[in-house]
């Protein structure tokens, strides 16, 4: 008997914790490693479940498609938001809620095994061949029509259309780009030194989330001013500057 109520009141000590433990947010995620990884140990992953453990919630990614993610987002089914779009997104999408605390900046930047000048910006892009995200509204907006234009579901194809000779630009993440040439072993490949873009990117929630959205970004910027934020930028994109 003694032994039956020791299980049964293990049972309900997992029962109560799992009844109390944090509830979670899911988000689309569109980087790669170093910003994110499928184990959630990338630089954004880490800082914006740092930011939500501190409002008493946990953190879920989903990587999929950046159209589709989007889209999904913006209806509320099978992901609360998503972790890092450009500001304005939500004229288009009325349905997500940006927080006004930015989670990062990116840099938009050209890789190419050509020699890469781009003075000039985007418009220098008029009839090159270009490949770059499929859903990655600012490619979208600012790409010239005239150019020759490939897009792609994710990086990996992205950079192995470089790597085939099959595109003569890519436009890609800074951080996100430079880690792949290195995975991919892709030697060669230029850099423009300055980018098409600098954009700060913002974690979108979908609005039944709404009440969210004040107190996170009090929790990114709290990250900000007590060194948290900056450890985790030492730990995983210093080595990439």
């Amino acid at each position: 008997m003694k032994s039956l109520r020791i299980t049964i009141f293990v049972l309900l000590a997992i029962c109560v914790r799992g009844a109390m433990a944090d509830p979670v947010i899911q988000l689309n995620v569109t980087g790669q490693n170093p910003l994110n990884t499928s184990g959630q140990m990338g630089f954004m992953d880490e800082v914006a479940g740092e930011a939500l453990k501190r409002i008493g919630y946990q953190l879920k990614t989903l990587q999929l498609p950046a159209e589709r993610g989007l889209k999904n987002a913006n209806k509320g089914i099978i992901v609360d938001g998503e972790m890092s779009r450009v500001a304005g997104l939500n004229k288009k999408y009325a349905n997500l809620v940006r927080v006004p605390e930015k989670i990062m900046d990116w840099e938009f930047v050209a890789f190419s095994y050509k020699p890469v000048s781009l003075a000039g910006g985007w418009s220098d892009l008029s009839k090159k061949s270009i490949a770059h995200i499929n859903g990655w509204k600012i490619l979208e907006k600012n790409i010239p029509n005239t150019a020759e234009i490939t897009r792609t579901s994710s990086a990996e194809n992205l950079f192995n259309l470089l790597r085939k000779k099959r595109t003569d630009y890519v436009i890609y993440e800074r951080w996100g780009g430079r880690y792949i040439l290195e995975k991919m072993t892709m030697n060669g490949v230029q850099l423009c030194k300055n980018p098409l873009a600098v954009k700060e990117m913002f974690i979108y929630l979908h609005k039944k989330h709404e009440n969210l959205v004040p107190k996170l970004s009090a929790s990114l910027l709290a990250m900000k001013q007590d060194g948290s934020y900056q450890k985790l930028f030492n730990k995983h994109l210093k080595q990439f500057e």
